[in-house]
């Protein structure tokens, strides 16, 4: 697309009769350990979303402005968490799925955070049964740790580096998730670790983190191009 490559910088008639793909990363304000902002999350999928969108800038894709609430009720024991839970975020999603496909010919929401996936699979299948052309991207990392550890670290290391504090940075808990889950359904995170962190930032790296964006980008890249939408309305 010829013209202004954000949503925020058109105009309607730059828009008007186009065939657009959107892309909107979609993150949450949450606690990320002492040494990570709290729109961690947000930065990681608005990261993705803007080397897609700079490497396809030919095709008709558009980056919408972030959406930076979520579904973290997890965190809230965390002073700065701002959780506007599932049904609150389903809401947003479906309305803004519905208005935007009154012109966009597809939308995918890029998720930075996990805790939105139950919701995004609600909100997307109901948008796809009306008959809207919408789906959603994860942004994982294989093998990765489970919250602020490593894998966290080493995306912003890369992407966000003056926000990262490494002298802040200390390991938290770092048994399996699935071992902590009958704990953290009653307490969230800060029932298992005090300090926020589930797995060790002390060793990550920009280099690290330059390699998982790549991976992410790169997987994204390819499925808005194939465009195959799984019973869950995924993409890649």
């Amino acid at each position: 697309m010829t013209g202004p490559s954000t949503l925020g910088q058109c105009s309607w008639p730059d828009l008007d009769g186009k065939v657009i793909t959107l892309v909107v990363p979609l993150g949450s304000v949450e606690q990320h350990g002492p040494h990570l902002p709290l729109d961690t999350d947000t930065r990681i999928a608005a990261a993705v979303a803007d080397v897609v969108c700079e490497r396809l800038g030919d095709s008709d894709i558009l980056r919408a402005p972030d959406l930076n609430y979520g579904a973290s009720g997890e965190h809230e024991g965390f002073a700065g968490t701002i959780s506007i839970g599932h049904d609150a975020l389903r809401g947003m999603l479906v309305e803004y799925g519905r208005s935007a496909c009154r012109w966009a010919r597809r939308i995918v929401f890029v998720n930075g955070h996990g805790g939105n996936t139950r919701t995004l699979i609600d909100a997307v299948t109901r948008l796809r049964y009306e008959g809207r052309d919408a789906a959603w991207f994860p942004c994982a990392f294989p093998g990765a740790d489970a919250h602020a550890g490593f894998t966290e670290t080493s995306v912003l290391l890369h992407v966000s580096p003056s926000l990262v504090d490494p002298a802040r940075a200390a390991a938290g808990n770092r048994e399996p998730v699935g071992a902590l889950l009958p704990v953290m359904r009653e307490g969230g995170v800060a029932a298992v670790s005090p300090n926020g962190v589930l797995g060790d930032p002390t060793e990550a790296t920009a280099d690290e983190g330059r390699r998982l964006v790549a991976e992410v980008t790169d997987r994204l890249a390819a499925a808005l191009v194939s465009w195959e939408v799984d019973e869950q309305g995924r993409i890649g």
